[in-house]
């Protein structure tokens, strides 16, 4: 069984017992939290799509851990202008646990 969701603006192919990184949400860690924006449902062959979500339809999760990507530096230049500028960035993540789908 497996679904599509919406989280956070982006959509996941989410399973049972499954990890995944997404953007920050808010809550603390050990949190449960639900997503109600399920978009496609599998279930043994038999498939449910949303128009545009499923109604009833629910993936809960847990929040596992709060952590920051790795560095992107961005970098700008005007060549023969003396123009330079260094900039980096971190995106923020939160690690999450699938812990049920419900229909």
């Amino acid at each position: 069984m497996y679904a599509i969701v919406n989280i956070a603006g982006q959509q996941f192919k989410v399973a049972k017992d499954q990890s995944l990184f997404v953007h920050r949400l808010q809550g603390e860690e050990g949190a449960s939290i639900e997503f109600d924006n399920v978009l496609l449902a599998e279930d043994g062959g038999k498939f449910t799509v949303g128009a545009p979500s499923i109604s009833g339809a629910k993936v809960s999760a847990t929040i596992l851990s709060h952590l920051k990507g790795d560095k992107v530096i961005v970098f700008k230049k005007k060549r023969r202008k003396g123009y330079k500028k260094k900039n980096g960035h971190r995106q923020q993540f939160t690690k999450i646990q699938i812990t049920g789908i419900s229909l």
